[in-house]
Protein backbone atom coordinates (compact mmCIF):
# COMPACT_ATOMS: atom_id res chain seq x y z
CA UNK A 1 0.00 0.00 0.00
CA UNK A 2 1.19 3.41 -1.15
CA UNK A 3 1.61 6.09 1.17
CA UNK A 4 -0.88 8.98 1.15
CA UNK A 5 0.72 12.09 -1.41
CA UNK A 6 1.21 14.67 0.89
CA UNK A 7 3.76 16.80 -0.83
CA UNK A 8 3.90 18.68 -4.06
CA UNK A 9 7.06 20.04 -6.03
CA UNK A 10 6.66 23.46 -8.25
CA UNK A 11 9.60 23.54 -10.58
CA UNK A 12 9.87 27.13 -10.69
CA UNK A 13 13.25 27.77 -12.15
CA UNK A 14 13.15 28.31 -15.93
CA UNK A 15 14.04 32.20 -17.35
CA UNK A 16 10.25 32.98 -18.60
CA UNK A 17 12.09 34.09 -21.88
CA UNK A 18 8.48 33.99 -23.67
CA UNK A 19 7.26 36.91 -21.78
CA UNK A 20 10.24 39.25 -21.73
CA UNK A 21 10.92 42.36 -20.93
CA UNK A 22 8.07 41.46 -18.39
CA UNK A 23 9.91 38.99 -16.90
CA UNK A 24 13.57 40.53 -16.89
CA UNK A 25 13.22 41.55 -13.54
CA UNK A 26 10.63 39.01 -12.40
CA UNK A 27 9.23 35.40 -12.07
CA UNK A 28 7.37 34.48 -14.57
CA UNK A 29 5.66 33.03 -11.79
CA UNK A 30 4.77 36.00 -10.72
CA UNK A 31 3.17 37.28 -13.65
CA UNK A 32 -0.95 37.96 -12.01
CA UNK A 33 -4.22 36.79 -12.98
CA UNK A 34 -6.53 38.96 -11.70
CA UNK A 35 -4.96 39.75 -8.52
CA UNK A 36 -3.29 36.80 -7.57
CA UNK A 37 0.11 35.30 -9.40
CA UNK A 38 -0.11 32.59 -11.42
CA UNK A 39 1.90 30.13 -8.92
CA UNK A 40 -0.36 30.68 -6.16
CA UNK A 41 -3.34 29.07 -8.51
CA UNK A 42 -1.33 25.67 -7.89
CA UNK A 43 -0.53 25.89 -4.70
CA UNK A 44 -4.27 26.87 -3.98
CA UNK A 45 -4.99 23.43 -6.08
CA UNK A 46 -2.58 21.46 -3.88
CA UNK A 47 -4.32 22.98 -1.03
CA UNK A 48 -7.68 22.30 -1.65
CA UNK A 49 -6.37 18.36 -2.74
CA UNK A 50 -5.46 17.74 0.82
CA UNK A 51 -1.20 18.70 0.32
CA UNK A 52 -0.03 21.49 2.22
CA UNK A 53 3.57 20.87 1.95
CA UNK A 54 5.16 22.74 -1.00
CA UNK A 55 8.36 22.16 -2.86
CA UNK A 56 9.03 24.79 -5.03
CA UNK A 57 12.13 24.47 -6.76
CA UNK A 58 13.83 27.92 -7.87
CA UNK A 59 17.19 29.73 -9.50
CA UNK A 60 18.83 33.09 -9.70
CA UNK A 61 16.30 36.01 -9.49
CA UNK A 62 12.94 33.94 -7.91
CA UNK A 63 13.66 35.51 -4.55
CA UNK A 64 10.01 37.16 -5.25
CA UNK A 65 8.57 34.28 -4.95
CA UNK A 66 9.98 33.38 -1.51
CA UNK A 67 8.55 36.96 -0.15
CA UNK A 68 5.72 36.31 -1.55
CA UNK A 69 4.46 33.07 0.87
CA UNK A 70 6.43 34.33 3.70
CA UNK A 71 4.66 36.63 6.06
CA UNK A 72 4.75 40.01 5.63
CA UNK A 73 4.84 41.49 8.81
CA UNK A 74 4.95 45.56 7.72
CA UNK A 75 1.89 44.99 5.17
CA UNK A 76 -0.30 42.61 8.10
CA UNK A 77 0.37 45.50 10.26
CA UNK A 78 -0.53 48.42 8.05
CA UNK A 79 -3.45 46.78 7.00
CA UNK A 80 -4.56 45.81 10.53
CA UNK A 81 -4.29 49.25 11.97
CA UNK A 82 -6.53 50.39 9.05
CA UNK A 83 -8.97 47.81 9.64
CA UNK A 84 -8.43 46.63 6.43
CA UNK A 85 -9.57 42.66 7.86
CA UNK A 86 -10.76 41.22 4.35
CA UNK A 87 -7.69 42.16 2.66
CA UNK A 88 -5.76 41.13 5.98
CA UNK A 89 -7.04 37.92 5.78
CA UNK A 90 -6.55 37.13 2.31
CA UNK A 91 -2.70 38.05 2.32
CA UNK A 92 -2.45 35.53 5.33
CA UNK A 93 -4.55 32.76 4.35
CA UNK A 94 -1.77 31.17 1.94
CA UNK A 95 1.17 31.73 4.23
CA UNK A 96 -1.02 29.52 6.85
CA UNK A 97 -2.26 27.08 4.89
CA UNK A 98 1.06 25.87 3.65
CA UNK A 99 4.65 24.79 4.45
CA UNK A 100 6.83 25.91 1.70
CA UNK A 101 10.75 24.62 1.21
CA UNK A 102 13.31 25.60 -1.74
CA UNK A 103 15.81 24.32 -3.30
CA UNK A 104 17.79 25.71 -5.62
CA UNK A 105 18.10 23.76 -9.30
CA UNK A 106 21.24 25.91 -10.41
CA UNK A 107 21.42 25.61 -13.77
CA UNK A 108 17.55 24.95 -15.63
CA UNK A 109 18.15 21.58 -16.80
CA UNK A 110 14.95 20.70 -17.85
CA UNK A 111 12.09 19.32 -15.87
CA UNK A 112 13.62 15.63 -14.79
CA UNK A 113 16.58 17.31 -13.69
CA UNK A 114 13.94 20.10 -11.81
CA UNK A 115 12.18 16.96 -10.21
CA UNK A 116 15.09 15.23 -9.39
CA UNK A 117 17.09 18.11 -7.25
CA UNK A 118 13.69 18.29 -4.88
CA UNK A 119 14.83 14.56 -3.90
CA UNK A 120 15.89 14.89 -0.64
CA UNK A 121 12.79 17.01 0.78
CA UNK A 122 10.90 14.78 -0.98
CA UNK A 123 12.25 11.59 0.96
CA UNK A 124 10.56 8.21 0.57
CA UNK A 125 7.06 9.18 -0.19
CA UNK A 126 4.72 10.00 -3.44
CA UNK A 127 4.53 13.44 -4.01
CA UNK A 128 2.74 15.60 -7.24
CA UNK A 129 4.28 18.10 -9.41
CA UNK A 130 2.64 20.86 -10.47
CA UNK A 131 3.32 22.89 -13.44
CA UNK A 132 2.51 26.60 -12.60
CA UNK A 133 1.97 27.93 -16.26
CA UNK A 134 -1.07 25.15 -16.31
CA UNK A 135 -3.43 26.74 -14.54
CA UNK A 136 -6.71 24.25 -14.32
CA UNK A 137 -10.24 25.43 -13.04
CA UNK A 138 -12.22 22.10 -11.67
CA UNK A 139 -14.02 20.94 -9.79
CA UNK A 140 -12.85 18.25 -8.09
CA UNK A 141 -9.79 20.19 -7.92
CA UNK A 142 -7.60 18.48 -10.90
CA UNK A 143 -4.79 17.46 -8.53
CA UNK A 144 -7.31 15.90 -6.57
CA UNK A 145 -8.67 13.84 -9.11
CA UNK A 146 -5.31 12.34 -9.74
CA UNK A 147 -5.05 11.33 -5.90
CA UNK A 148 -7.86 9.53 -6.04
CA UNK A 149 -7.12 7.76 -9.23
CA UNK A 150 -3.40 7.16 -7.51
CA UNK A 151 -4.88 5.62 -4.41
CA UNK A 152 -7.21 3.39 -6.47
CA UNK A 153 -4.27 2.29 -8.97
CA UNK A 154 -1.62 2.60 -6.38
CA UNK A 155 1.16 3.67 -8.89
CA UNK A 156 2.39 6.96 -10.83
CA UNK A 157 -0.69 8.87 -12.29
CA UNK A 158 0.11 11.65 -15.32
CA UNK A 159 -2.72 14.06 -16.01
CA UNK A 160 -3.86 13.69 -19.85
CA UNK A 161 -6.05 15.85 -22.03
CA UNK A 162 -7.60 15.60 -25.45
CA UNK A 163 -6.35 17.86 -28.08
CA UNK A 164 -6.61 18.16 -31.47
CA UNK A 165 -4.28 16.18 -33.29
CA UNK A 166 -2.34 18.66 -35.60
CA UNK A 167 -1.88 19.97 -31.87
CA UNK A 168 -0.03 17.14 -30.59
CA UNK A 169 3.29 17.99 -31.52
CA UNK A 170 3.84 20.54 -28.84
CA UNK A 171 2.95 17.90 -25.88
CA UNK A 172 3.94 14.68 -24.27
CA UNK A 173 1.75 12.30 -25.90
CA UNK A 174 0.95 8.61 -23.87
CA UNK A 175 0.08 5.50 -25.70
CA UNK A 176 -2.25 3.34 -23.77
CA UNK A 177 -4.40 0.55 -23.47
CA UNK A 178 -8.30 0.38 -22.78
CA UNK A 179 -7.94 -1.29 -19.04
CA UNK A 180 -12.19 -2.56 -17.67
CA UNK A 181 -10.89 -2.68 -14.33
CA UNK A 182 -10.20 1.30 -14.28
CA UNK A 183 -12.44 4.35 -13.97
CA UNK A 184 -14.11 5.75 -17.01
CA UNK A 185 -11.04 8.43 -18.23
CA UNK A 186 -8.42 6.57 -16.56
CA UNK A 187 -6.07 4.48 -18.91
CA UNK A 188 -3.09 2.14 -18.55
CA UNK A 189 -0.19 3.59 -20.53
CA UNK A 190 1.99 1.71 -22.78
CA UNK A 191 4.99 4.05 -23.74
CA UNK A 192 5.28 8.24 -24.03
CA UNK A 193 6.64 10.12 -26.75
CA UNK A 194 7.84 13.36 -26.59
CA UNK A 195 6.53 16.05 -29.09
CA UNK A 196 5.81 13.50 -31.77
CA UNK A 197 4.80 14.54 -35.23
CA UNK A 198 1.14 14.53 -36.16
CA UNK A 199 1.51 11.35 -37.87
CA UNK A 200 3.56 9.18 -35.59
CA UNK A 201 1.49 10.63 -32.76
CA UNK A 202 0.16 7.14 -30.78
CA UNK A 203 -2.57 9.21 -29.88
CA UNK A 204 -4.64 12.82 -29.04
CA UNK A 205 -3.83 12.38 -25.19
CA UNK A 206 -1.25 14.90 -24.50
CA UNK A 207 0.24 15.50 -21.00
CA UNK A 208 -0.41 18.35 -19.09
CA UNK A 209 1.35 19.60 -16.27
CA UNK A 210 0.46 17.86 -13.28
CA UNK A 211 2.16 14.37 -12.19
CA UNK A 212 1.59 12.03 -8.97
CA UNK A 213 4.36 9.78 -9.00
CA UNK A 214 6.14 7.33 -6.61
CA UNK A 215 9.85 7.97 -5.19
CA UNK A 216 11.16 5.36 -7.43
CA UNK A 217 11.35 8.06 -10.40
CA UNK A 218 14.28 9.66 -8.61
CA UNK A 219 16.53 6.46 -9.76
CA UNK A 220 14.77 6.46 -13.01
CA UNK A 221 15.83 9.89 -13.80
CA UNK A 222 19.42 9.21 -12.08
CA UNK A 223 19.49 6.83 -15.23
CA UNK A 224 18.02 8.87 -17.74
CA UNK A 225 20.98 10.30 -20.30
CA UNK A 226 20.59 13.80 -20.94
CA UNK A 227 18.79 14.72 -24.45
CA UNK A 228 20.52 16.50 -27.39
CA UNK A 229 20.23 20.05 -25.43
CA UNK A 230 21.77 18.58 -22.02
CA UNK A 231 18.78 18.76 -20.37
CA UNK A 232 17.18 15.50 -18.17
CA UNK A 233 13.46 15.13 -19.67
CA UNK A 234 10.90 13.75 -17.44
CA UNK A 235 8.98 11.90 -20.20
CA UNK A 236 12.54 9.80 -20.72
CA UNK A 237 12.99 9.46 -17.10
CA UNK A 238 8.93 7.86 -16.91
CA UNK A 239 9.67 5.96 -19.72
CA UNK A 240 12.40 4.13 -18.12
CA UNK A 241 10.27 3.49 -14.77
CA UNK A 242 7.59 2.35 -17.43
CA UNK A 243 10.33 -0.62 -17.79
CA UNK A 244 9.69 -1.73 -14.28
CA UNK A 245 5.96 -0.48 -12.87
CA UNK A 246 2.56 0.49 -14.05
CA UNK A 247 2.00 3.91 -15.17
CA UNK A 248 -1.46 5.68 -15.79
CA UNK A 249 -3.11 8.42 -17.68
CA UNK A 250 -6.08 10.33 -16.06
CA UNK A 251 -8.21 12.94 -18.47
CA UNK A 252 -9.09 15.88 -15.73
CA UNK A 253 -12.43 17.08 -16.04
CA UNK A 254 -11.67 20.80 -15.96
CA UNK A 255 -11.21 23.88 -17.87
CA UNK A 256 -7.21 24.37 -18.68
CA UNK A 257 -5.43 27.68 -19.51
CA UNK A 258 -1.95 27.72 -20.66
CA UNK A 259 -0.47 30.49 -19.21
CA UNK A 260 2.99 29.65 -20.23
CA UNK A 261 2.18 31.62 -23.58
CA UNK A 262 1.08 35.10 -24.28
CA UNK A 263 -1.97 34.14 -25.72
CA UNK A 264 -3.04 31.45 -23.19
CA UNK A 265 -2.06 33.75 -20.92
CA UNK A 266 -5.08 36.50 -22.07
CA UNK A 267 -7.47 34.18 -22.32
CA UNK A 268 -6.59 32.82 -18.62
CA UNK A 269 -7.18 36.63 -17.55
CA UNK A 270 -10.59 36.87 -19.20
CA UNK A 271 -11.60 33.43 -18.21
CA UNK A 272 -10.82 34.14 -14.58
CA UNK A 273 -11.82 37.98 -14.62
CA UNK A 274 -15.62 36.80 -16.32
CA UNK A 275 -15.81 33.95 -13.24
CA UNK A 276 -15.71 37.04 -10.40
CA UNK A 277 -19.21 38.37 -9.30
CA UNK A 278 -17.05 41.72 -8.27
CA UNK A 279 -15.69 42.29 -11.89
CA UNK A 280 -17.23 39.70 -14.04
CA UNK A 281 -20.75 42.27 -15.72
CA UNK A 282 -18.60 45.86 -15.41
CA UNK A 283 -15.77 43.83 -17.25
CA UNK A 284 -18.64 42.00 -19.77
CA UNK A 285 -20.14 45.28 -20.58
CA UNK A 286 -16.48 47.03 -21.20
CA UNK A 287 -15.47 44.38 -23.27
CA UNK A 288 -18.69 44.89 -25.58
CA UNK A 289 -17.63 48.13 -26.19
CA UNK A 290 -14.30 47.57 -27.85
CA UNK A 291 -13.79 47.56 -31.84
CA UNK A 292 -9.97 47.43 -31.95
CA UNK A 293 -7.82 46.86 -35.21
CA UNK A 294 -4.41 45.54 -34.85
Amino acid sequence: MEKPVRKAVFPAAGLGTRFLPATKAQPKEMLVLVDKPVIQYGVEEAVASGIDNIVIVTGRGKNAIEDHFDVAVELESYLEQRGKKEQLEEIRKITRLINVSYVRQGEPLGLGHAVLVAKNLVGDEPFAVVLGDDVIDAAPPALKQMVDVFHRVQGPVLAVERVPMEDVSSYGVVKYEEDASLPAGVHRIVDLVEKPKREDAPSNLAIIGRYILTPDIFGALESTARDRTGEIQLTNGLRHLLKTRPLYACEIVGTRHDTGNKLGFLKALVYFALKRPDLAEPFRKYLATLDIKP
